[in-house]
């Protein structure tokens, strides 16, 4: 049998002593990176601008206008490129996400309502307005006379008198030289 040794909880007096020393040394260490970005930042002011130097003649002052304007629009170049580059890859991550999408099959269809169209509406939205298309679709149907089929009937006749007509030898040969 393996015992572990049994830790010795650590008194609070002792925990907030370990914290206070902690919380000091974090501090320093905070008051160290930022005496070293404003150390950074100085250098980086040294080395990229100039000490501004105003001689003295409207002249001198209008050049050194002139310059800086020049910077200016170089840098604001430099921020459209940035600007549109970062537009484009944005696009592509759009574009890239539909795609991952459509072949997880995750991609949430909308609910659809239930819409009643008449067949010309739906033939309207199909074909747009400039086709001026009415289908009515009971016009179409095909119209049968009752009298037609009373008449057809008639000719008919009665179906028993046909079978014996036909029955035997004879009838079949009657019905073989009516077709013919």
């Amino acid at each position: 049998m393996c015992f572990k040794p049994h830790r010795k909880k650590m008194s609070t007096s002792r925990k907030q002593h370990l914290k206070s020393l902690m919380l000091q040394i974090a501090k320093t260490e905070l008051e160290k990176e930022e005496s070293e970005r404003a150390a950074q930042k100085v250098k980086y002011l040294d080395e990229h601008c100039p000490p501004l130097s105003l001689g003295g003649s409207i002249q001198d002052l209008q050049e050194l206008c002139k310059k800086l304007h020049a910077k200016i629009d170089v840098v604001d170049e430099e921020r459209y490129d940035m600007e549109s580059k970062v537009n484009k890859c944005a696009k592509e991550i759009e574009d890239l996400n539909l795609k991952v999408f459509d072949l997880k099959g995750k991609f949430k269809k909308p609910a659809l309502r239930k819409v009643r169209m008449s067949a010309d509406a739906m033939l309207q939205a199909l074909l747009g307005s400039k086709h001026k298309v009415s289908m009515d679709l009971r016009a179409n149907l095909k119209q049968v006379k009752k009298e037609e089929k009373e008449q057809d009937l008639r000719d008919v006749g009665d179906w028993r008198k046909n079978i014996e007509e036909k029955a035997g030898m004879e009838g079949r040969k009657k019905m073989f030289e009516a077709e013919a």
